[in-house]
């Protein structure tokens, strides 16, 4: 284990395991922590270097929370640690949030000193409306929901959002489903949780899909959970690189964990490309 210090003196926490010429830095999801790519890493590791991290809030960097983190702060966390640790030869994989903060970091600081991005099961708009079916909840999600949330206690709206990244959750009794994730609630800080929740919805980076410079491999779950089997279609007409798509089949949202022997051996086969 090693703790990563921030310009602001926060510590991120991460390992450093494997090695080779290249190097995977791997990116969680909302409410998870670099112990959802534990089980792949121990296959990937053996083909290349892999830097797995807990965002600020998360795990490991529960302690690191302070101000109204975005999305954008969590890009600015990723570039001080490839700066830091002097990474060469990246592969950026980021699930979930972690490829809207892939997206993020495109955006901010383009591509330079990137061999190829992986996106795994996150679209680039959360919020759907008129023109875009393609977001949270399979397409169901609107800015009129994500008012009415607003208004719930967080644990509901983490029981919700677990339940849709998680179907068969919702047909556990509340009461023995509340210690499980209450206790997954616990290893994360609630006001950067709530933070960066509020700053994915907020944005579209559907713009930046097409100004990515290296190939892009794209991992999605069927029949999908949180998001549509058919953002593949989409990224794959609107990215401009080299691009593969790789579906996991009998799949949620969890494809890392739902299939974490097929996670790695697809990740090695993306850098073999």
């Amino acid at each position: 284990m090693s703790l990563f210090t921030l310009k602001s003196g926060e510590q991120l926490y991460y390992e450093d395991t494997g090695h080779g010429e290249e190097t995977v830095v791997m990116l969680h999801g909302w409410t998870s922590s670099h112990e959802v790519f534990a089980p792949a890493v121990q296959e990937i590791s053996r083909h290349a270097r892999c830097i797995t991290y807990d965002h600020r809030g998360h795990g490991g960097s529960k302690s690191a929370n302070g101000g109204h983190p975005t999305m954008e702060t969590l890009a600015g966390d990723l570039r001080e640690l490839i700066e830091g640790l002097s990474l060469r030869s990246i592969t950026l994989l980021g699930w979930s949030m972690g490829a809207g903060v892939v997206l993020n970091y495109v955006r901010l600081y383009g591509c330079g000193g990137l061999k190829r991005i992986i996106l795994c099961d996150m679209t680039p708009k959360q919020l759907n409306d008129g023109e875009w079916k393609l977001g949270l909840y399979q397409g169901k999600y609107t800015r009129e929901n994500m008012e009415q949330d607003a208004g719930k206690d967080f644990y509901t709206l983490y029981k919700e959002f677990a339940i849709g990244a998680i179907p068969k959750l919702g047909k556990i009794p509340g009461f023995l489903l509340k210690k499980p994730l209450t206790e997954k609630l616990s290893a994360c800080d609630e006001s950067v949780l709530r933070s960066l929740g509020a700053s994915m919805k907020a944005q579209d980076n559907r713009p930046v899909v097409s100004e990515i410079t290296v190939p892009v491999t794209y991992f999605y779950a069927d029949p999908g959970s949180l998001f549509s089997p058919a953002l593949a279609e989409w990224y794959a007409q609107h990215v401009k690189t080299a691009f593969r798509p790789v579906c996991f089949p009998k799949s949620t949202h969890m494809l890392v964990s739902d299939h974490p022997e097929k996670f790695a051996e697809e990740v090695i086969a993306a850098l073999r490309d």
